[in-house]
């Protein structure tokens, strides 16, 4: 399993929990907004390479941790991408960690596969956009019936989840918002993230003026319609 970086503690990403994060490189998508683009690009990634973490010194490090720590979250990229996701993720299982897998949604059967087999306790689905606008703004590559699909899979409450999205001006309009509020129905909780301007893969987003505080309170609101949790993050 490729690993590009650790992030030894936080209380924050996995609720309720104390976890690490381990990150995987790559990504099927190519969000025009994505901030760490050297985590997505073939040819950036390649320039960080040697810096990636063994397996061998990821599980020294959890063994450490057991009894400190109650989970790992499993983030990218995108991990869903890699074919021995799976043994990493049970190895995590055995030692007695909980895990958290953060996923675009792209691969359903992944998701599915993975949680009919408990390996995962909390899901993560950055929904991007309404799915008519998907292949816009994250590449061609994603597929708006795999995200659909995903999306209806977790709304049945088979694992603990959470959907969020990222606000950015340019990408979502009122409209855009009207609709992803329709594609959540139902759903049981959603976070709502503030974009932070700055290294984008697109340049053209790099400067884009971020929603205000109160303006994400609103767009929460919108959401509060049909989804009975829904917070903001700054």
């Amino acid at each position: 399993m490729f690993i590009s970086g650790i992030q030894k503690f936080t209380a924050i990403d996995f609720p309720g929990k104390l976890a690490a994060i381990v990150f995987t490189p790559g990504c099927n998508f190519r969000c025009k907004f994505c901030h760490n683009p050297e985590f997505v690009l073939p040819k950036e990634l390649a320039k960080i390479r040697e810096s990636f973490i063994s397996e061998k010194a990821f599980f020294a490090f959890l063994e450490k941790r057991q009894g400190l720590l109650d989970g790992v979250v499993v983030t990218g990229g995108e991990p869903t991408i890699w074919p021995d996701l799976e043994d990493f993720i049970r190895r995590i299982h055995d030692m007695g960690f909980l895990v958290k897998l953060d996923s675009n949604g792209n691969n359903p059967h992944v998701l599915k596969d993975f949680v009919s087999k408990g390996l995962v306790d909390y899901v993560a689905m950055d929904v991007k956009t309404i799915l008519s606008s998907y292949n816009d703004l994250v590449g061609p590559w994603a597929k708006p019936d795999n995200i659909s699909e995903s999306i209806e899979f977790l709304k049945e409450d088979n694992v603990p989840y959470e959907f969020r999205t990222t606000f950015v001006r340019e990408a979502h309009s009122s409209s855009v918002i009207d609709g992803m509020v329709e594609l959540l129905s139902g759903a049981s909780s959603f976070f709502v993230q503030g974009f932070r301007p700055g290294i984008t893969l697109d340049p053209a987003f790099s400067n884009s003026k971020p929603f205000s505080e109160a303006e994400l309170m609103t767009i929460a609101d919108r959401f509060r319609l049909v989804v009975p949790v829904v917070s903001v993050r700054m």
